[in-house]
């Protein structure tokens, strides 16, 4: 879609809440990816909507003590449904559901042959039709920032890959007037992040400070399967500070109790360890349009930098 079809960028009036719309494909990717920042935006009166494209319903039960759970085995539907409201007000985000299908991670069998994913699953949904409803949620909410996942999917689950086609279509089709024009006025945003959750610098910050801190390191083996990739230079463009929002994302993330063990290597590094050595959550500012403001090493460290209009930034415009 051509930019000469779509409506300009509507800036914030003074005293209008910015607006945020973190675009997820499961319950429990909104406390693993971005939760801190996002937290902290609620907390300086951000409004923030979470969209979640699927129930998680194919997701296995990652958490050893609920394995054997009658209840959670007969109704893992339901259970991550409420998993994912309890998130929700613990970050203190809007929440809504896309309504698709998960279509869970096919595994090779004995003889190296992928499954293909099932009919009715989110991947497989042609991009206009699970498109739809986004746009939509875009068009109503009118975010002026949307974060989701790059074109790998953050990780190649066919979920996370389809979750950042359907943004970017849902993106430029909600500022086209030409698209559902009986589905809400357009809306253009105005800056669109990937998630960069963990990046190798930030696995081997994390990981020397595990090492000292415990003498094991849950990151070993990643980063010694670790594949540098040309791609992935200059990646990382924005930091956000927000530390003293990391037992919120925590707690927020051990509301997934069937994917996560509270003893598990993901708490594995202290809070304040985590403060030390690696303080921010990270993205890549993949769409933009307006002025952005970065500091001495070109590094964005606000999501609304271009954006605000009742405070000055304090880093030299770009």
């Amino acid at each position: 879609m051509s930019d000469q079809r779509q409506v300009d960028v509507v800036l914030p009036e003074l005293g209008e809440p910015l607006r945020l719309m973190a675009v997820h494909a499961h319950p429990d990717d909104e406390s693993s990816k971005g939760a801190a920042s996002t937290a902290m935006y609620v907390a300086q009166g951000v409004e923030v909507l979470v969209v979640t494209c699927t129930g998680g319903e194919r997701g296995d039960i990652l958490n050893k003590a609920l394995h054997d759970d009658p209840a959670v085995v007969a109704d893992l539907a339901g259970v991550r449904r409420r998993e994912m409201e309890q998130a929700a007000q613990i970050l203190g985000v809007q929440h809504t559901w896309l309504g698709f299908m998960d279509s869970g991670l096919p595994e090779p069998d004995e003889n190296g042959v992928t499954p293909d994913l099932p009919q009715d699953c989110f991947a497989v949904v042609p991009v206009e039709v699970s498109g739809e409803p986004l746009v939509a949620l875009i068009r109503e909410f009118r975010p002026h920032v949307v974060t989701t996942y790059d074109e790998n999917g953050g990780y190649p689950h066919p979920d996370h890959i389809q979750t950042h086609v359907i943004t970017m279509y849902a993106v430029d089709a909600a500022a086209n007037p030409n698209v559902s024009p009986n589905v809400g006025a357009p809306w253009q945003t105005a800056k669109v992040y990937y998630q960069l959750g963990f990046h190798k610098q930030r696995l081997i910050a994390l990981h020397e400070a595990a090492l000292e801190e415990t003498g094991t390191s849950p990151f070993a083996e990643w980063l010694e399967e670790w594949e540098d990739r040309p791609e992935d230079q200059g990646r990382l463009t924005t930091q956000i500070e927000c530390s003293e929002w990391f037992d919120v994302r925590d707690r927020a993330l051990k509301a997934h109790a069937t994917q996560v063990d509270p003893e598990g290597d993901w708490f594995g590094i202290s809070q304040e360890t985590q403060r030390r050595v690696w303080p921010t959550e990270d993205f890549q500012l993949a769409r933009n349009r307006v002025e952005i403001v970065v500091d001495e090493r070109g590094i964005e460290r606000d999501l609304f930098t271009g954006l605000r209009v009742d405070a000055g930034d304090m880093s030299e415009s770009a």
